[in-house]
Order: structure tokens, then sequence, then C-alpha cells
């Protein structure tokens, strides 16, 4: 499994959110690109960056932030936050996003996920699943979808998405651990390779997602464990090495 540190990016600042509550955020470092260094000097090989002011209006905004982390920092970085469109899909990956992550526009305009995919393929394209309150968010994590988990992951796969990233949002930035059960229930209910996100608090919670041997639960988001101290980025890679 492999450990995405995440750089969530609010007003220029690298913060953290609790509960995806936009008014409750702690910041960590005024600048994402000192932010996104230091766990790349720490050892981390991939990055997930956030735009979330572009979540919150619907179009990117940080993709000078982006196109900072990507030319200096020699690591894939995956990037979401205000895709809606056909041109911010093509500007993300311009300003050097390895991978992008779709949320409200694949479930709002189909159409978008289609050409994304046929234009860039399933492995650089993936939709961001995020779950409150046993149902999928949407809209920077404002609006609620009606249909089933499992149902959204069915639809999504014969849409032709094969990379997802699952986060429970109820769970993060509170450092109470993943559960586990629902993690296992929502890898084996999807054939697209799963990262998930929410509530990673110390490293008996790695170990516990990667003790569930799912082949294609293929990596994990960390935020506020890794900048509170909870645990390294070293020590966090031997548990998902291993």
């Amino acid at each position: 499994m492999k450990l995405y540190p995440a750089i969530d990016i609010l007003g220029g600042n690298a913060v953290r959110l609790v509960k995806g509550d936009f008014d409750a955020k702690k910041v960590y470092d005024e600048d994402p690109l000192s932010a996104a260094r230091g766990w790349v000097e720490a050892g981390a090989r991939e990055l997930h960056v956030v735009d979330l002011d572009g979540a919150k209006n619907g179009a990117p905004v940080n993709l000078e932030h982006l196109k900072r982390i990507s030319d200096e920092l020699d690591v894939p970085v995956q990037y979401g936050g205000g895709l809606r469109s056909g041109e911010a899909v093509d500007d993300a990956l311009a300003a050097g996003a390895a991978r992008v992550i779709l949320g409200t526009a694949a479930f709002k305009d189909p159409e978008l996920l289609r050409r994304a995919l046929d234009t860039h393929g399933p492995e650089r394209v993936l939709v961001s699943v995020d779950v409150r309150g046993g149902r999928v968010s949407t809209a920077g994590w404002t609006e609620t979808t009606e249909p089933s988990t499992a149902a959204v992951l069915e639809r999504l796969y014969e849409s032709g998405v094969r990379r997802l990233v699952y986060t429970n949002v109820d769970r993060d930035g509170m450092l109470e651990g993943p559960d586990v059960e629902e993690v296992r229930e929502v890898v084996s209910s999807t054939s697209a390779t799963v990262v998930y996100s929410g509530g990673i608090g110390q490293l008996a919670d790695l170990e516990a997602l990667a003790g569930l041997a799912a082949p294609n639960l293929t990596g994990v988001i960390v935020g506020k464990a890794l900048y509170e101290g909870r645990f390294t980025v070293a020590r966090a890679l031997a548990v998902l090495d291993d």
C-alpha cells in the first residue's frame, strides 16, 4: 500500500479540516510547497493535494501551488478540488498533476467523466467517493446523493472508472481511526482500486488497513496525524511496505 501525505490548500495555506467543515480549519504551514517538501524530505514517494478553495468555488483556485510543488519535487502528485470542466482537468494536468481526482463532476456531469477517461485514460483519472452519514457527499461535501454507496461504486465502475479515493467525511480530521469493516465492505464491493482517507490517527490504524490484505486497497491518505506528529512518514512506510 502507498502512503499519500495530504496537502489541503485553503486561502493559500496548508490546512486540515474537521469533518469537512471549512470553518473548522487549522493552518499547519503558510506555504503548501514547504509542507510538501517536508513530507518528501521525510521519505514520501507520492503526494495528495486538494484545492479546498476550488472544491468550495467549483473551479480550481490553487493551480499555481500545484505547479510549484510539481516543478520542485520529484514525486507524483494527485490533485483534486473544483475539477468540474474539461478545461479544469486539462489545466491541472498541465500544471503537473500525475493524476486528477474528480468529485462532484463525476456524479453530476457523466459526459465530463466519460471525456476525461477517454482523453486521459483511467490511470490518470480518479473519482472521489466521499461518504457522510452513510451517503455519498458531493459539491465540496455540502450535498448528499440518494443511492447507496455500493450502488454508486457499481455505477462508477460501469462508467469505466478504475481508480477511486474513498473518504469517510465523518471521521476526517478526527484521528479516531477508520471503520475497518466499512473499508472491507467498500473494497469488496468494487473491482476498482481504492485509496482510503479519513480518521487515521495512529500506526495501528495503518496496520489494520494493511491487515485487510485486500489487493485493490492500494493506498491510504494521511493528513492530520502526520502534521500532529502522531507518527513519522518513515514509520508509516515501514508498516505499509510490509
